[in-house]
């Protein structure tokens, strides 16, 4: 593993930084060399621990972080001294299944080590005797999380496959625990509780994802006042939401969700692949909140500047000579969809960040590489650089209309909705923008907002009447009328399509009105991250990474984990963590460093390798090739799925899109496809 000196020189480190770990003069020092893009880039695998005989399913750092707790599906719990490698203790924690979870208990020396496991148990342990201390039997099945905050030291929080959050406070006799949140009472008794995480910076708030594209936030001071006050218990709010339509009590919680994620349900049903929120943790300040949606992607929701979902929003034109006026809400005339306040999106008659279109030379660069790289339909590279140059200069529309181009192009599952709100941005910055106006019609048209679509292509024809009768206006109309008209559709498929699909929920589903009112309330994503597949296993993670929370991290089925840089999204890195699937990424608290798990019975350790050791064989170098390889394998059926995981390679998987359709029809040409 190790190259002659190199050696010497990692284990003189590893010393250095076990016992400053257990010095507190190295506080500045950790503050200062956590994690950079050195780093990450020698980023490699320093240990593995053996010790486990089954699958390692849960990992938790010791707040100083100098002991790593381990949970594996053979019911067995693990301490480790990570920079020794050493395996400290081992005990068997009296679970009767799989564990999944393992956390510390805040300001308890670390001698309380708590477990949840799929036998519906939670457990209680003292390190210090290896016993266990208590047992609760109170969820009907399986813990998939628990959650604690270092403000309550006596208080912690589980979540269970039976649709409840339960919270336990050790200094009661009874020890016994209290239903704090029942999500049956308002999505049905099939609902499942799979995550849940408390923010760092205000243990008040609580974040919890089951299965279903929404991630809730709750206030749980809300949650006692509210049922303090009621006979009847309800979940409770952050706030209290009410607007001139619909007062919502403090009974609610705050919703996140990826704003095409609802519409696009019944593609995904379609497909055979579930969404749920399998791991959800809030950044280190406590602002962000970051979700691993199983089925899809990681987002990252912005909890300070919360957005609207763009559902659909026209230029002010079109609306303003089609629609009318309801209760201070604009409406398009057609549908009764759910509108962006003005404050958030502008487009006629905005406030225009910069009128110019030029860029610094450095930034006129990547701009013209990520064109050229367009030109080879390298559409992810294309999509890195227009990003790269979007961070540096954000108010460009010229930007933010040739990566919703490549978008377009490229296909993955939510592409067309970011180009949807790449064109938006366009507009915003630039309301002649023609090709990000042309975009935005066909965006909508691929996202199924079929009458909104046809509206929107009507008022570029209007805008731009030189393109009226272009080849890309022509076979947009053709689509758009054959889908509005088409004699082969149901009466409940004219229904849907003539109105915005945000929320399409079944009246069947006897979910309450102010379940609806908030889901079609929720905000949306600030940044989404892709690469990794997440289908397979429903406690897949992803974390930040670094003080600030500079990266995000994520496990894959295809055994890598994946590293992007968190603002730009770019994927930065890819390493081979597990033989089959890597689950588990914990970062360490103050140190560049890494421990992963996965189906593999071992823990494995990473940190920044010396520039002389030997080459880094683990390192995945086509990092576009493995990230479209997992597109296909997040988009193939179950028999493909289980052969992938085998180890097969399938052939004939194309990058087509969440619709099956292929590329645009290359006669749209100009005003749909080049980049500006």
């Amino acid at each position: 593993m190790f190259c002659g000196e190199a050696m010497t020189s990692v284990n003189i480190t590893r010393d250095i930084l076990h016992r400053q770990i257990r010095d507190k003069r190295a506080s500045g020092f950790q503050r200062i060399y956590h994690v950079t893009d050195p780093f990450i880039k020698r980023l490699g695998l320093e240990a593995e621990l053996q010790g486990h005989t089954g699958c390692v399913n849960c990992l938790e750092w010791n707040e100083r972080g100098d002991l790593l707790a381990s949970g594996s599906d053979d019911q067995h719990a693990v301490i480790w001294d990570p920079f020794r490698h050493k395996k400290l203790t081992t005990m068997h924690t009296g679970h009767a299944a799989n564990i999944f979870s393992v956390k510390f208990l805040p300001h308890s020396g670390d001698r309380i080590l708590l477990t949840g496991a799929a036998d519906t148990k939670v457990h209680v342990h003292d390190l210090t005797v290896k016993e266990t201390i208590h047992m609760f039997s109170d969820h009907t099945n399986r813990v998939k999380r628990i959650a604690t905050a270092p403000m309550w030291p006596n208080t912690f929080w589980s979540a269970a496959e039976d649709g409840i959050i339960r919270q336990y406070d050790l200094r009661e006799s009874s020890k016994r625990s209290e239903v704090l949140i029942d999500l049956t009472e308002f999505c049905g008794q099939l609902v499942e509780a799979k995550c849940l995480a408390v923010n760092p910076r205000d243990n008040n708030y609580l974040a919890v994802g089951a299965n279903g594209p929404f991630v809730r936030l709750y206030d749980i001071r809300m949650i006692h006042n509210y049922r303090k006050s009621m006979s009847q218990g309800t979940s409770a709010a952050v706030h209290t939401f009410c607007d001139r339509q619909k007062p919502i009590p403090d009974g609610a919680g705050q919703y996140y969700v990826a704003g095409h994620l609802p519409v696009k349900l019944p593609d995904y049903n379609n497909r055979l692949r579930v969404l749920v929120a399998t791991y959800v943790t809030f950044s280190p300040d406590g602002t962000e909140l970051l979700v691993n949606m199983g089925g899809e992607q990681v987002y990252l929701f912005d909890l300070t500047f919360k957005q609207r979902p763009y559902t659909f929003l026209l230029p002010k034109k079109c609306q303003s000579s089609t629609g009318d006026v309801q209760n201070g809400k604009t409406t398009n005339g057609v549908s009764n969809g759910i509108h962006l306040p003005s404050s958030h999106i502008r487009l006629a008659g905005s406030k225009i960040c910069s009128s110019s279109t030029e860029l610094p030379l450095h930034l006129e660069k990547i701009k013209q590489q990520a064109n050229d790289a367009f030109a080879r339909q390298q559409w992810t590279q294309a999509i890195q650089l227009y990003s790269l140059g979007i961070h540096q200069a954000s108010c460009n529309a010229m930007l933010y209309g040739n990566r919703a181009a490549a978008y377009m192009k490229r296909k993955w599952d939510g592409d067309h909705y970011d180009a949807l709100r790449d064109c938006l941005k366009a507009l915003n910055l630039n309301p002649s923008h023609l090709k990000a106006h042309f975009r935005l019609a066909r965006c909508l048209f691929e996202l199924k907002y079929v009458a909104e679509a046809l509206e929107c292509l009507d008022d570029f024809k209007g805008k731009f009447p030189e393109q009226a009768h272009s080849s890309a206006c022509d076979a947009l109309d053709k689509d758009i009328k054959a889908a509005l008209f088409s004699k082969t559709e149901s009466a409940e498929d004219k229904k849907a399509n003539s109105s915005i699909r945000f929320h399409s929920f079944s009246r069947k589903e006897s979910i309450p009105e102010d379940e609806l009112v908030l889901r079609e309330r929720s905000f949306d994503y600030k940044h989404r991250y892709c690469g990794h597949c997440n289908t397979t296993t429903d406690i897949k993670e992803a974390n930040f990474f670094g003080s600030k929370g500079q990266y995000i991290v994520s496990g894959s089925d295809d055994g890598s984990f994946f590293i992007w840089e968190k603002e730009t999204t770019n994927l930065v890195r890819i390493l081979q963590g597990d033989e089959s699937i890597v689950n588990c990424l914990q970062p360490h608290p103050s140190y560049c460093f890494l421990a992963t798990s996965g189906i593999d019975p071992v823990v494995r350790l990473w940190n920044p390798r010396p520039e002389t050791e030997c080459e880094n064989g683990r390192v995945v170098e086509d990092m576009d090739g493995a990230a479209q390889a997992n597109q296909r394998r997040m988009n193939a059926d179950p028999l493909e799925v289980m052969l992938l995981n085998m180890g097969y390679r399938i052939t004939g998987l194309r990058g087509v899109g969440p619709d099956g359709s292929d590329d645009e029809d290359s006669s749209e040409g100009q005003v749909q496809c080049r980049p500006s």
